[in-house]
């Protein structure tokens, strides 16, 4: 795997980026709803899963990162919930939350899979690089 020098690189972080304007669009239509609250709810939800890979990369410290991707992967988990709150409450198409829904749960998988990727690393990132 090459070395990934900023967390804009992280394919995960991309993948939640793209899932971010998506969501930010939903958000607007909630707010048209006068959804103020709903709005920022799921706005803000989205969001903190790109800011946790975020600043778990910056961290420079694996286990620290681990902890984030975690937290990351459990926020997903609550979208994909949020999800069928839009559905339910009919701001939502069927189609559009497969899709959305599809997209979380495909993030959420990619970050597992990293999570397995560095626990089976030997990095231990540029904070205890030098300890024993």
């Amino acid at each position: 795997m090459a070395t990934v020098k900023r967390f804009e690189d992280l394919e995960i972080w991309q993948i939640e980026r793209n899932l971010y304007q998506k969501i930010s669009a939903i958000a607007e239509r909630l707010r048209q709803k006068k959804e103020y609250r709903f709005a920022e709810q799921i706005k803000s939800a989205t969001g903190s899963i790109m800011d946790n890979i975020a600043e778990g990369f910056d961290r420079t410290s694996r286990l620290e990162f681990l902890n984030s991707l975690s937290i990351s992967k459990g926020e997903s988990g609550g979208n994909k919930s949020q999800l069928y709150r839009l559905l339910d409450d009919m701001y939502i198409r069927n189609e559009e939350f497969k899709e959305l829904y599809e997209d979380f749960d495909k993030l959420s998988g990619k970050i597992a899979n990293f999570v397995k990727y560095l626990n089976n690393s030997k990095i231990k990132g540029l904070k205890f690089k030098d300890r024993k």
